[in-house]
């Protein structure tokens, strides 16, 4: 799981750009548009199902309260099923778990597990996360029923889903069920084994942030680094000229006056640049541009790559004025804006918290009312710039991120601390413990160091991807796929042969 550091997490749909515009959800707008046309780009190049092949949608009554059994309501909650594989009742199931966003079905018919599914004859269903897309109870997104949101509630979600629809589907007793997710669904799929190990088989579990943190200031970390690296397009020059471009622009916010307005008109930004407050979350705009960049680096639709990035910051060949970096910033944030739709950038704190106490909830798109409860309730995630290796500037800093939790929900500084060390007390953080669970990383992805990176035991295993990005290996495959990535996937391909050939074996002696 861009949102400004308080909500940076996941991969969405494209959402309307007036509805979305505002700093805290830039970043989570690149990581929709990544998704969606990741979800057609695939088309025409064999890779997924082929024309005319339609996804059956569905919907599971599931219990509002599932931990309290004297409490009768419930809501509908989506699904979405691609048979074309099957082998019929006796073959695996892959489910797809859903995340901070709506489920399309997209989520059954391109990338993984749906390009796995014909090797093995299995089924591909998608589960839509509660409070995400269609799947919202009645009641909307006031507070009363936000209570009922989190990861546990999710999960009890699976474990009903997963009993619920081998009825409905007419699947075996004894077909293995792998979940799969990314980002935060990523981490629900290692969750459900580890706390249903008698209903999921197995999991894999990609770009899945399972330890929960308050401050994150790793993840700039990451980009800082990743920017200096020259197999994707960064480099020392790169990383400086970045700082450069943010020195720039704090030395203009400081000025005040003319060059205040100037750096208005030249970044194209929207609103008034006096209070303190909207300066930081244009700062936090023009880090989750950068951050972007990063996360989402080589991927079909993002906007811009490492290299691209770079290419703008840095003049050719390297004799260019002080205010170079500061004229390629511009040039990316136009890049950005542009390619989201949005007519100007916009950096209000006031439109970010009235956009966040919105309860209505949207038929599509994102949840960023929702996801932000979950951050303020169970993980943090609080993106910050600390220390000498983060090139941006330290605003704002994580007492403005955590206001965003008491100005929109009421929640304290000491809940929120207290819910992320509850959140990894019950998961086990990053030594979750259970067994046939394939954590999935590249080491280009800011989250990746929240995640499982190395093997934790023999049937706890880790596959980092050399210069990997945000929840690569989950993408269509593409002619243009780095070596690396096709030996990760390749390696993911195995690992369910390991699992899954023992248990077809144990189906055929059985007569199954």
């Amino acid at each position: 799981m861009a949102l400004g550091p308080a909500l940076w997490l996941g991969l969405l749909l494209l959402g309307s750009p007036w509805a979305s515009s505002a700093p805290a959800f830039l970043l989570r707008r690149v990581g929709e548009r990544v998704q969606q046309l990741q979800a057609t780009s695939a088309a025409g190049l064999g890779l997924g199902p082929g024309p005319g092949v339609v996804p059956k949608e569905g919907w599971l009554q599931q219990p509002l309260d599932p931990f309290n059994a004297s409490d009768g309501r419930s809501f509908l909650q989506r699904y979405w099923v691609n048979s074309q594989h099957w082998s019929g009742p006796g073959g695996p199931v892959f489910l797809h778990l859903g995340g901070e966003s709506s489920l399309g079905p997209g989520s059954v018919m391109r990338g993984h597990p749906a390009a796995l599914a014909p090797a093995w004859g299995a089924l591909v269903v998608g589960l839509e996360h509660r409070f995400y897309g269609l799947s919202v109870p009645a009641g909307g997104l006031e507070m009363a029923q936000l209570r009922f949101l989190s990861s546990r509630h999710a999960l009890a979600d699976v474990a009903s889903a997963r009993l619920a629809l081998t009825r409905l589907l007419n699947v075996s007793a004894s077909s293995p069920w792998i979940c799969f997710g990314g980002s935060y669904a990523g981490s629900l799929a290692a969750w459900a084994r580890l706390k249903f190990p008698h209903l999921v088989f197995a999991s894999v579990a990609s770009s899945a942030p399972v330890r929960a943190v308050l401050d994150f200031s790793e993840y700039n970390d990451v980009v800082s680094r990743s920017l200096t690296n020259t197999e994707i397009g960064g480099s020392p020059e790169c990383r400086a000229a970045v700082s450069a471009a943010f020195e720039e622009v704090a030395r203009r916010l400081r000025a005040g006056g003319m060059a205040l307005s100037a750096l208005r008109t030249e970044l194209g930004a929207c609103g008034d640049m006096g209070r303190a407050e909207d300066q930081a979350e244009l700062l936090e705009a023009l880090q989750a541009l950068v951050g972007g960049a990063v996360q989402y680096n080589g991927q079909a639709g993002a906007p811009l790559s490492v290299r691209q990035l770079c290419g703008l910051l840095l003049p050719e060949g390297g004799n260019g004025s002080r205010s170079a970096p500061y004229r390629g910033l511009r040039r990316a944030v136009k890049v950005i804006t542009n390619s989201l739709g949005q007519k100007c950038l916009s950096y209000s704190r006031a439109e970010t918290v009235a956009q966040l106490r919105d309860t209505e909830p949207q038929v599509s798109g994102v949840g960023d009312r929702q996801w932000l409860y979950q951050t303020c309730t169970e993980f943090g995630f609080y993106v910050t710039c600390e220390g000498p290796r983060c090139p941006f500037s330290q605003r704002p800093a994580l007492p403005s991120h955590l206001e965003l939790c008491e100005q929109v929900f009421g929640i304290s500084l000491s809940s929120i601390a207290l819910a992320v060390a509850r959140t990894n007390a019950f998961y086990g953080g990053q030594t979750p413990g259970a067994s046939r669970v394939l954590f999935v990383n590249g080491d280009t992805d800011p989250w990746h160091v929240l995640s499982v990176t190395q093997n934790l035991g023999a049937s706890e295993s880790a596959l980092l991807i050399p210069n990997g990005s945000h929840c690569l290996d989950m993408a269509p495959e593409r002619p243009s796929d780095s070596p690396s990535l096709r030996l990760g996937r390749q390696t993911i391909a195995q690992q369910l042969q390991t699992w899954l050939q023992p248990a077809k074996n144990s189906q055929v002696v059985g007569g199954i």
